[in-house]
This record gives C-alpha cells, structure tokens and sequence, in this order.
C-alpha cells in the first residue's frame, strides 16, 4: 500500500510542476504583448517618440532571442531547477524596475533585462516538463497544456494589457510580473529537485557569441526595417552580419569539441521540421495580434479592454484545439497531419481577414477568423513543442527546449517587422495613388481607405505565410506517430519510452 501512495504522489508532484511551469511560461509570453496596448500611456508618461515607440518590444525581443541558446545550454550545465529560479529572480526584479521607470532609458534597459532573464527561464522550464512528463498519455496531456499557454499567451496579455491600463496604470503591466514570479518561484523551490550535471559543464563561448550575435543582427534589422527602409545601410547591413554570422555559426558547431547547439538535435527530420513550423506560426500569429489591436482601437473605437477581450475566441479554441490534438490525435497521427492541417486553417482564417474594409463589423468580418485561426493554431503549436523536444538525450533537453523558442522569437520578431514594413508601404502607396479622390470624398475617408488597404495586404502576406508553413510541414515531418519503429535505426540521441522512463524530474 505504501508503494502505491508514493507512485501517486509522484504523479500528483508531476502535475504541481506543470502548473509551476505553465505560470512561469504565461508570464514570459504575456510579455511579449502586454505592454502592446499600454504604449500609448507609457509614452505620454514618459514623453518619448513615436519612432522610438517600437523599441520597448523590440528591446525585449533582441535580448530574449539573442541569448536562448546560451540559457537551454546552461539549464542542461548547472541544472534546471537553479537556471528556472534565478530566471524568475531576475525576471521580477527587473519587471519592478521597469514598473517604477522615470525615463525612456530606464523602461528599455529593464525591457532588455527582461528578455534576459527569460532567455534563462524559458528553456529551463520547457525542459523541467520534458524530463518531468515521459509516458505516452501524460506528455500528451502535459504538452497540450503548455503549447495552449504558448499560442494563446498573447491573446490573454493583450487582454490583461488592456485591464491593466484602463483600470490602475500601464506600469502594472510591469509590476504584474511579481505575482506571476512569486507564485512560480514558491513552487518551484517546494517542488524541484536539483539535479546537478554529472558532466564537468564545458561552455561553448565562441557558439555563444557567434549566434547571439547571429540572432541580434536578424532582430534588430527586421525591425529597422519597420522605422528607416530596407535600402538603409543599418537594415540591409545587419541582415548581412547576421547572415553570415549565421553560416559561420552552423560550420563552428560541426567543428566544436562541444558544440553549443550540436548538430545530432536539429538534424533529425521531425525536430528540424517542429522547429521551422514554430517560427512560421509565430511569424503570422503575432503580426495578426498587432494587426487586429490596432484595426479594433482604430477603425472600430474599441477601448483597450475591449480589444483584449475581442482576442477571446482565438484563445479559447486554441486552448481546446491544442489539447484535442495533443491528447487525441498526436498518438494516432503523429505531427504531420496536424501541423499541414493546422497551417492551412489558419492561412484560410489570415485570408478572411484580408477582407476587412474600414467600416466591417467585427460580428461579420473578425470574430469568424478568429475561430478558424486559433483552431488551426491549436493544431499546430502544441503538437511542434512535443515533437521539437522528443527524443533528445537528458544533456541536450535543455538547449533542444532553447530552440524551440528560438523558432518563436525568430518568428515573431521577424514576421512583426516584415510585415509591418509592407503595411506601411501599402498605406502610402494607396493614398499617393488616391490623392484626387481625396479632393472628392475627403483626407479622412481615404485614409480609412487606405488603412484597410494595408490590413488588407498585410493578412493576406499572413496567409501565404501560413501556406508556406502547412509546405514545411508536410515535406519535413515523417507520417506516422512520433517514436514509432522505422526501418532506419534511430540516431544515437533518441532514446526509448523505457529509458525515459528514468530521468529524472527536473
């Protein structure tokens, strides 16, 4: 009898931790759009720019997706449960910093902070569940969870945005993260193991410098991209430096003695495949986000906390959808119908949205693709996490989880500053070409007209960005559930249920 109630404590310890890490990966992913609709705000508070508005999320974004790699390979090197705390430490320490900003400066050095601390926190926590969750049902469920948390995170950070705003102040956008990192930081000193590296850590400095500043370069001209132009020096000069930083890191991690990234985690079919579907969900997920806030406060007047509650039906069958696809389908199907399925949803709902004119309703002509969208999302993320994390060796959980997350912030960053890009270029081409209508109908009306026009061109961009991913998925992604006996023998890093059936929790 004692056997069986510690097995079921175990069991019931397991699901704590999933909801340790599902509170500290919301808070990382809140962040990524919560201060979207307090802005406007912070900006009167703190009297800075309109161009320089865009830097409060990018700064976040350079510093998160900069450092991933260097925070999956130190979780697996000093141990997950001490990267997962000092992550949150930081991640709350910073976020009160921030909330009490007297100045521009101030708030971007502690939005910069912030992604780095979560560059530290997020693969822990992604890696904590892969070791914690290793039978077959479980995973399924565990990963159903937190693939919903990932896709429909922004959605609800637009939504607590805007409660925020609208009800105390913008800085508790900030100030919110101490809940968010108490609570998790509680249960993760209650719940974890520290489970030191039997390894002596050996850190690759030169990969790390090498893809940082790969990634940074990436980042920051996509989105110089948004405010200058692509023939600027400081756009097109960036994407070159990261490029080739780029190539030079892929050569130096086949060359390393102990590669930051090594090669035997992103080479396998299904990883490489979740990877690449993560960064193009991202790339048209969170452009619809920025997209969809700014038509509803724009065009439709919609306050802030009505912008975030219009998100709601996205979340909600993103939610459902994820955890049908994980806990039902994945076992049966495998990721690649589910991803291509998934991707094509969401292209057609993307599609949809590229009908939106400057007086469509939001009953008529967004609600609708919303639902579309978030179940095609909800077949997609979830199962791309599972899949991107299946299979590696306990050394490389941490570092595999990194790339997932690399997948989203490449993705995000990139796909928010390319398209935003096209949108203003399409808004003031339809106006130069409109100007004689103006004369006729008005300066206002034909730049309602115009707005639309750019939405309009921006989602359908979107879809074809999705299309592209639903491709990838079906190319790259072997048919079949994941870790089903094929004729080729498995790679040396995969290692059988049973094995797994070993590691340790965190």
């Amino acid at each position: 009898m004692s056997d069986i109630g510690s097995i079921g404590s175990v069991r019931d310890r397991r699901w704590l931790i999933l909801g340790v890490v599902g509170v500290a990966q919301l808070m990382v992913v809140l962040d990524l759009t919560v201060m979207n609709v307090a802005l406007p705000s912070a900006q009167k508070a703190l009297h800075f720019s309109t161009a320089d508005r865009q830097w409060v999320v990018t700064a976040y974004g350079l510093a998160f997706g900069s450092l991933l790699l260097l925070g999956g390979r130190l979780a697996d090197l000093v141990g997950r449960k001490t990267t997962f705390l000092i992550g949150l430490v930081g991640f709350a320490g910073v976020s009160a910093i921030g909330g009490a900003s007297v100045s521009f400066a101030m708030l971007i050095t502690a939005r910069a902070c912030q992604g780095a601390f979560a560059a530290l926190l997020v693969p822990s926590a992604l890696s904590i569940l892969t070791t914690t969750f290793t039978e077959p049902s479980e995973r399924g469920k565990a990963f159903g969870i937190f693939g919903a948390i990932v896709g429909a995170g922004g959605a609800v950070g637009l939504l607590l945005g805007g409660a925020l705003t609208e009800y105390l102040s913008w800085r508790w956008t900030m100030y919110v993260n101490l809940i968010f990192a108490g609570v998790a930081f509680i249960g993760g000193m209650l719940l974890l193991e520290r489970q030191p590296s039997r390894a002596r850590p050996r850190l690759d400095v030169p990969g790390v410098v090498l893809v940082s500043g790969a990634v940074f370069c990436l980042v920051y001209g996509f989105s110089n991209a948004a405010t200058h132009s692509w023939h600027a020096p400081s756009t097109y000069g960036f994407l070159a430096a990261g490029a080739v930083l780029g190539v030079v890191f892929v050569w130096w991690q086949r060359e390393a003695a102990h590669p930051l990234l090594p090669p035997r985690v992103v080479l396998d079919r299904n990883r490489g495949g979740a990877y690449l579907s993560m960064l193009m969900a991202a790339a048209g997920l969170f452009p619809t986000f920025l997209f969809l806030t700014y038509y509803l406060q724009q065009t439709l007047a919609y306050s802030p906390l009505a912008t975030g509650l219009a998100f709601l039906p996205l979340s909600g069958c993103l939610i459902v959808a994820g955890n049908l696809s994980t806990i039902v389908l994945m076992p049966r199907l495998g990721p690649k119908p589910l991803v291509t399925f998934g991707m094509l949803a969401a292209a057609g709902g993307a599609a949809w949205l590229a009908q939106l004119g400057a007086h469509t309703s939001y009953g008529t002509g967004v609600v609708g693709p919303l639902v579309i969208a978030g179940i095609g999302l909800g077949m997609v993320i979830p199962p791309v996490i599972n899949t991107g994390v299946f299979g590696v060796a306990p050394q490389d959980a941490g570092v595999a989880s990194a790339t997932v997350t690399v997948g989203q912030q490449l993705g995000a960053s990139v796909g928010t500053s390319l398209l935003n890009t096209i949108f203003a270029s399409a808004v003031a081409t339809y106006i130069t070409g409109h100007l004689a209508a103006a004369r006729i109908i008005g300066r206002q009306a034909v730049a309602g007209l115009a707005q639309a026009h750019g939405y309009d061109t921006a989602f359908w961009w979107i879809a074809g960005i999705f299309a592209g991913g639903a491709v990838i998925g079906g190319v790259l992604l072997r048919p079949g559930p994941l870790g089903q006996k094929r004729s080729a023998p498995a790679s040396s890093d995969e290692i059988t249920t049973s094995q797994a059936e070993e590691l340790p929790i965190a």
